[in-house]
């Protein structure tokens, strides 16, 4: 009886190993697959500072920085849609 509750538990081991297997593929089929490091860098970098601005705008009730956050949004998402056609 003992040796069937090992082969459960090898199978549940390998089961649990080919999932995590299975989402590391899935992880790495998500990232954008530039060439360029800089561009990378810059990519991340423009993001980060779109969740940034937006966090801000979320936060701010005065119209003339509402207006400012606004006009960098804009701005980043036009540069990460150039940073994006280049690659």
């Amino acid at each position: 009886m003992g040796d069937s509750g090992e082969g459960l538990v090898d199978s549940e081991a390998r089961i649990q190993e080919r999932m995590e297997q299975l989402q590391a593929e899935r992880e790495l089929g998500k990232k954008p697959k530039l060439g360029n490091p800089q561009q990378m860098r810059k990519l991340e970098s423009l993001k980060l500072a779109r969740i940034e601005m937006d966090r801000q705008l979320q936060g701010t009730t005065n119209p003339n920085r509402r207006n400012q956050i606004q006009a960098a949004l804009t701005d980043i998402d036009r540069q990460l849609r150039e940073l994006q056609t280049q690659s």
